[in-house]
């Protein structure tokens, strides 16, 4: 399951507090800030699809995430080579290098990270 760019938003708050009230959420917001109705239509909504849950304090809900960032992005990031790059890392790595405008000291990283991946295999 996919969230939307709003809850995008939302879980990459969450994420970063790792537990958090609404009012930490809406403080997390740069102005201006979403409506604490709206936060909580999207709170709904990702309890719903499973991403998030909650423990109650009274009154109050303590929100956390289920999904890890990491695992979230790396679906979606593979999802998009299958889709996009006739499931080619090859593809995608050509295409990323080349249309992101990245610097030589940003190459020479990823060639670095690549090395370095290719040595524990």
């Amino acid at each position: 399951m996919k969230l939307s760019k709003a809850e995008e938003d939302l879980m990459n708050h969450l994420w970063k507090l790792e537990k958090a009230f609404m009012k930490d959420l809406l403080e997390a917001y740069p102005e201006p800030k979403p409506a604490t109705t709206t936060v909580a239509t999207l709170l709904k909504r990702m309890s719903d699809k499973g991403f998030i849950a909650y423990n109650l304090f009274g009154n109050s809900r303590q929100y956390y995430p289920l999904v890890k960032k990491k695992d979230y992005f790396s679906k979606h990031v593979n999802g998009l080579i299958k889709n996009f790059f006739n499931d080619s890392a090859s593809q995608f790595a050509s295409f990323f290098t080349k249309e992101t405008n990245l610097t030589k000291e940003e190459l020479e990283d990823l060639k670095a990270l690549i090395d370095n991946e290719i040595k524990k295999k």
